[in-house]
């Protein structure tokens, strides 16, 4: 993100500061993988890759905001609310925001009219009020609603599922991919986002702030969504691990006619570590090889 020598200097370190703390990076990672996978040249995939991750990081700072889940740390540093102050952090995801849209349209440029009507279609469903928009006010009005698996997973597949899908499915429709390979990729995007919601929701019951490079126990004191809470943890792990599988057959599908996706696997096999790690082997189903 180009920050010209004019910036105000406050929104100049709000802004660093997010540039400066990217996480793991491994959702534009995965986008740049499906693109050039599918045939896109390196140059837009990049774009795409970092306008997805823009998109997601500011929406993790539009939820950690006071009127939200008012946390104080966000990838092991403090949030940008908690260090700049609400106004800069407003500023900064609209920033993140505006970038984003300006390199989605960088990548989506060299496709035909139609795949660009498609796929920024895609983009304002996934983010807009059908999809990322609905789940966030749905989390925040949880309080009003029944206290089971059924709303959690509904929660989930407005707040969580769509950002999942746009790194999955989004590449792939600008690089031309079947029907049929999109719809197998909605279905793992549903599976693996539901799981890293679980997976998100388990550490907020199990884990410790240093473990999670976040604020955590947030979920019961503000009476948010948490399957975990809603199911208890065994049945929680038991559901998590019939995701895994329903996204492993979901892939082996997929990669019979698409074997240049087999990276894939790598995130499968991340979402079981990263359960067999936050509940310490206690309630760990195996899972298995793909069949």
């Amino acid at each position: 993100m180009p920050l010209p020598a004019a910036l105000d200097p406050h929104f100049e370190e709000a802004l660093r500061h997010v540039l400066d703390n990217p996480g793991s990076l491994i959702r534009p990672r995965l986008v740049f993988q499906v693109a050039t996978a599918y045939g896109m040249d390196a140059a837009p995939a990049r774009d795409l890759a970092i306008a997805l991750e823009y998109f997601h990081t500011a929406s993790l700072i539009f939820d950690d905001l006071p009127c939200m889940d008012n946390a104080l740390e966000r990838r092991g540093v403090p949030c940008v609310h908690f260090e700049f102050g609400e106004a800069a952090a407003i500023l900064a995801a609209l920033a993140l925001i505006n970038r984003a849209y300006a390199l989605t349209w960088r990548a989506v440029s060299g496709s035909s009219p139609h795949v660009q009507s498609r796929a920024l279609a895609y983009i304002e469903q996934c983010l807009g009020v059908e999809g990322l928009l609905n789940g966030q006010s749905l989390d925040l009005h949880y309080s009003t609603l029944p206290h089971n698996r059924e709303t959690t997973e509904r929660i989930a597949r407005g707040k969580t599922v769509p950002l999942i899908r746009l790194t999955l499915v989004l590449p792939a429709m600008l690089g031309g991919a079947s029907v049929r390979e999109i719809q197998l990729l909605e279905r793992i995007a549903l599976y693996w986002g539901l799981g890293y919601q679980m997976v998100d929701d388990l550490k907020d019951v199990l884990g410790s702030a240093a473990q999670a490079g976040k604020t955590v126990a947030r979920d019961l004191l503000l009476d948010r969504p948490n399957v975990a809470s809603a199911m208890g943890i065994p049945c929680a792990v038991e559901r998590l691990t019939r995701f895994i599988h329903l996204g492993d057959r979901t892939l082996h599908r997929l990669l019979q006619s698409r074997l240049g996706l087999s990276f894939l696997g790598k995130l499968r096999s991340d979402l079981e570590e990263e359960l067999v790690r936050v509940t310490g082997n206690a309630c760990v189903i195996p899972v298995g090889e793909l069949p």
